[in-house]
């Protein structure tokens, strides 16, 4: 299995995960409200599950959002540019974007280990959330993302006839500066 399908097929897992967890949080905050006014007794810490599975969720989210072409794009110089450059301004755009989850991981290796090793916890309220797993998402969200970067950027310069292949086998071929995006 090449690294294009690997990072693709996790990047679709680590989604289904996230939409997941989110389906579920729905009915965890929907509980807290019920409980709150219905029966005067709120699910105790549903703040604090939910502040920490929002860094979770976004960050199982990245690699997909990457690897579908979801990000955000400002392409209206670009687009008047010929195909060739405009792939290699992608790829440029696809490296700082690798460079910049780089920088996440470099900057928050440390303090991840630290939260697992030393038991670190988010709240103060009913309920203590351990801090590690959001930290640990965030790592390895951030890894994925960066590799996902990494393949796009080897997609658009070497091998542009894969562009669309791992996120819908029926699309049209991507071409740079169309409204297919």
């Amino acid at each position: 299995m090449s690294l294009i399908t690997l990072s693709g097929r996790l990047s679709k897992f680590m989604m289904v995960i996230a939409a997941t967890w989110a389906f579920g949080l729905a009915f965890l905050v929907m509980a807290n409200i019920v409980g709150r006014y219905v029966f005067d007794s709120p699910v105790y810490g549903t703040a604090e599950i939910v502040a920490a599975s929002i860094v979770i969720i976004v960050f199982l989210q990245v690699g997909y959002a990457i690897r579908s072409r979801s990000m955000l794009m400002a392409d209206f110089l670009v687009i008047h540019l010929p195909d060739k450059v405009q792939r290699i301004l992608l790829a440029i755009g696809y490296l700082l974007g690798a460079a910049f989850f780089l920088m996440i991981i470099t900057g928050g290796w440390e303090e991840s280990i630290l939260s697992y090793v030393e038991g670190e916890y988010e709240g103060e309220g009913a309920l203590r959330v351990p801090s590690w797993p959001a930290r640990w998402t965030v790592m390895f969200g951030s890894a994925l993302a960066m590799i996902n970067y990494l393949v796009m950027a080897y997609i658009d310069v070497f091998k542009p006839e894969l562009l669309d292949s791992e996120v819908d086998p029926n699309a049209a071929p991507f071409k740079p500066g169309s409204a297919n995006k």
